[in-house]
């Protein structure tokens, strides 16, 4: 007992390193993601068929793939197949690849969120919005827009809360997020050696966090709720 208490403050700063390391490649991901799911989203339902084939092959060519498999290629394909290892060895440079990869996989999958969300829509009321005299502009984003919001609420929680755990797939780049910390610790680091209990503390980290981007995203389905 008197040497856990000697190592938990050693534990929990690199925990806490780890962490904070897990939430900016996690707020990066939405950042970048939820806007260009929707331009993909646009591309995959164009009259246009180039594009909207060219779209909808990327499209199942990321989400047929695993992410790990997404981050290795991100990371390792400029410098070992082009020559030109763009992302270089640092931490920032492994950041920077972990977030091109998470931000490219998660813009596909909310890609298709978005245009189940819009498709679901009944036309009836765009072609009610025309009589009226409203523009496509004023219909798309004063009509299908809200009402598509408040659909795609529930698969989108369900892809947040996803993203969470993902995050820990970025080890597989060296990236040290909480995971990476948790796990140092059983190999040796810090003078702590074959302890395996500081993974047990990294489950504490993401069931907080989740616990509470869950309890944040049902208050934001119930604010939506004047759309039924």
């Amino acid at each position: 007992m008197e040497l856990f208490l000697e190592q938990l403050p050693i534990v929990l700063k690199a925990l806490n390193v780890g962490f904070i390391q897990t939430l900016k490649l996690f707020f990066i991901t939405l950042i970048g993601a939820i806007p260009l799911g929707l331009v993909i989203s646009f591309g995959s339902m164009s009259k246009f068929k180039p594009l909207n084939w060219l779209v909808k092959m990327f499209v199942a060519v990321i989400r047929g793939t695993p992410l790990m498999i997404q981050l290795l290629i991100v990371y390792f394909f400029p410098g070992l197949v082009l020559g030109n290892p763009i992302w270089g060895s640092s931490e920032s440079g492994r950041f920077l690849a972990a977030s091109t990869a998470f931000i490219l996989n998660y813009t596909c999958y909310f890609s298709e969120i978005y245009r189940g969300g819009i498709q679901s829509v009944p036309l009836g009321q765009q072609e009610a919005g025309l009589v009226l005299g409203m523009t496509k502009r004023q219909i798309f984003f004063k009509v299908t827009l809200l009402q598509m919001i408040k659909r795609i609420i529930p698969p989108m929680s369900n892809e947040v809360i996803t993203l969470v755990k993902d995050t820990s797939l970025s080890r597989i780049i060296a990236l040290q997020e909480i995971i990476w910390a948790g796990q140092s610790f059983m190999k040796g680091s810090q003078g702590i050696s074959g302890a395996i209990w500081p993974l047990f503390f990294t489950a504490i980290y993401y069931l907080i966090f989740n616990g509470i981007l869950t309890i944040l995203l049902a208050q934001l389905e119930n604010r939506l709720n004047y759309f039924r």
